[in-house]
């Protein structure tokens, strides 16, 4: 059994594995059941829509029974310890689907039994099967990832940082970060994405649309707010003037190609225009596909411990 609590766990091939194997479960479907009688627990103590549904829909595709758990449901809010749950956990369960918004050792402390994987469905500095989600989607729209190049505009959040550990890890894709100045991605997370690519990572950040030279093959955004959690300037909005992507911005950066991503959900008029969510360009609606996608291939390399053809 496996754990993905952070990307940074993982090497080069095992995420090429994943995003490829979650592409052919985003073409073919599940072809065979591959954890038939597993048990798998969800267990989210923050809001979802596509997350939770997605490890839900994907798991049950694939032969498991699940559980789901919300907020106030298991004894963590008692004062039982991580470490003690999991041990519990793992005499029931095969796998453990984790959002808490909260640290990311949080899930270290769940991930800490031998006989149950979990799996981070968001930390607070991380949401990695977001960003196999997102890799995904890109392979399957250009066939590869190498010498392309996305665009992820916004507030640097735990997709953007999430998304910035994968591209360090994949030989040629070319990240841009685009933030407001002080809502950047944190320097230790370029840091930590400059030695997962070995010196090779091609991930850099701007604060200004100015400063990002030619055209994309996507450009990506967030909602601005994440997870609804208020942010300490009441005036905040006015640091993202500019950021909107609107045909006024995807006009100084794409080419006839370039498509547009966003893990959704949207504000629509905040960070994205009806016409470019709604769009051609648009990729988001089969984006949100791909969480299901990604959520089958990490849930059945973390449960099974092995790796299928793809």
């Amino acid at each position: 059994m496996r754990n993905l609590i952070s990307l940074t766990d993982l090497n080069s091939a095992e995420l090429d594995y994943l995003v490829a194997r979650a592409v052919r479960f985003g073409r073919e479907g599940a072809r065979t059941k591959t954890l038939t009688d597993r048990c798998v627990g969800i267990y989210f103590s923050k809001s979802s829509t596509r997350t939770r549904t997605s490890f839900w829909a994907g798991a049950t595709r694939l032969g498991a029974h699940t559980i789901a758990y919300g907020p106030d449901d298991l004894q963590l809010v008692t004062g039982e310890t991580l470490q003690d749950t999991a041990r519990v956990m793992a005499e029931y369960l095969d796998g453990l689907v984790v959002r808490t918004n909260g640290p990311i050792e949080e899930m270290r402390g769940l991930g800490s039994a031998a006989d149950l994987s979990v799996v981070n469905a968001l930390s607070e500095g991380e949401h990695p099967t977001q960003a196999i989600a997102d890799l995904t989607t890109v392979a399957e729209e250009f066939g590869t990832l190498a010498g392309r190049h996305v665009l992820c505009v916004g507030e640097g959040n735990s997709s953007a940082a999430a998304l910035a550990y994968a591209a360090a890890l994949t030989p040629g894709l070319r990240l841009t970060l685009l933030c407001p100045a002080g809502y950047e991605v944190p320097d230790d997370v370029l840091e930590t994405a400059e030695q997962l690519g070995g010196g090779r990572a091609q991930v850099t950040q701007h604060t200004g649309i100015d400063q990002v030279t030619g055209t994309v093959d996507a450009v990506y955004t967030s909602r601005w707010q994440t997870m609804g959690v208020p942010k300490a300037d009441a005036d905040w909005l006015r640091s993202f003037d500019g950021f909107r992507i609107d045909e006024e911005f995807l006009a100084k950066v794409a080419s006839p190609h370039t498509v547009f991503l966003h893990d959704l959900p949207a504000v629509r008029g905040q960070e994205v225009t009806d016409d470019v969510l709604d769009g051609a360009r648009s990729r988001a609606w089969r984006q949100a596909h791909h969480k299901m996608s990604a959520a089958m291939s990490v849930l059945e390399w973390c449960v099974t411990g092995r790796e299928y053809e793809h």
